[in-house]
This record gives structure tokens, C-alpha cells and sequence, in this order.
């Protein structure tokens, strides 16, 4: 069973135990960073998975202000993580979906939800793909690990049943 909630303190042990691939930090982030980036448009989220915290993720509520190609009234999905031991057995998919639910009943007031894929990984940019994102045909250029392509789901009303 997959859960979405909201960090908080007694989550922090938990979220830095969590493993990557050291090729895979450099198109998310490390714990401590993901942990350090709460803010008042930043809100930070565990991933249960059967109990257990495997993965993280950030959803950012001012992403239509600072990137360009994104229209207004949407959501940046920014950071998704999940541990490598949980990686490859379709539990990634699963939880974008299960995000994709959760944006739709709790941040139900946008339109759509937003994210870049770095261009060098693709395993990510099939798991978004198989989730429901489809990439607009843009590509960010200004990250700093190489260009990205752009992503987005509608944020469906329709799912908070």
C-alpha cells in the first residue's frame, strides 16, 4: 500500500537513510537538501510504501512563477526519489500515480502539474510517461546537469472520488 504525507520532523532519520545510485542524485537531490528546501511555497513529502518511508518529493506551488514555460495556476512536482531497493519493480509508477490522485483532492485548485526529466535519464522519463505525464515538446535548458525535457498532467478533479 502506498501513502503520500506531508514531512515532518520525525521523518528525518527515515528520509536520510534512503538510498540512490550516485548517478541518479545529480537529476534529483540528496536528503539533506530535500530536507533543507521547506518553505512556504515548497512542500515537502514522504512516500510510504507497506509502512515503510522509501522516497520523497517536493511539490512546489510558485513553480509557474519562476519557470517560463510553465502556465499559470500549476503545480511543480520537484525531487521524486525512491529508494534504490524499491527501484524497477513498477512501485515508482505506482506512487506518481498516487500523487497525481493526492494533487487532485489536496491542491485541487490547479490545473495541471509540471516537472522536467533530465534528458540522460530515461528510465524516469518512462515512469512518468506510464503515470499519466506527457512531455510538451519543450525543453529546459537551464538546469545544471544538461537540458531537460517538460513534462505535465492535468491535476484531474475527476480522481477525488
Amino acid at each position: 500500500m502506498i501513502e503520500i504525507k506531508p514531512f515532518t520532523n520525525r521523518d528525518e532519520n527515515a528520509v536520510k537513510r534512503i538510498v540512490v545510485p550516485k548517478s541518479q542524485v545529480r537529476f534529483a537531490s540528496t536528503a539533506e537538501d530535500f530536507i533543507a528546501s521547506a518553505t512556504e511555497t515548497m512542500h515537502l513529502y514522504v512516500i510510504y510504501y507497506h509502512g515503510k518511508i522509501i522516497g520523497f518529493f517536493k511539490l512546489d506551488i510558485a513553480y509557474s512563477e519562476q519557470m517560463k514555460f510553465c502556465p499559470i495556476n500549476t503545480l511543480g512536482l520537484r525531487t521524486f526519489v525512491i529508494s534504490q531497493h524499491y527501484q524497477g519493480k513498477g512501485i515508482g509508477t505506482a506512487v506518481i500515480k498516487r500523487i497525481l490522485h493526492y494533487t487532485a483532492v489536496h491542491y485541487a485548485r490547479y490545473d495541471a502539474i509540471y516537472l522536467t526529466v533530465n534528458c540522460k535519464n530515461p528510465a524516469a522519463k518512462r515512469c512518468y510517461e506510464k503515470s499519466g505525464f506527457q512531455l510538451t515538446g519543450d525543453l529546459f535548458l537551464e538546469g545544471d546537469f544538461g537540458p531537460q525535457e517538460v513534462m505535465f498532467a492535468y491535476n484531474h478533479h475527476d480522481l477525488k472520488s
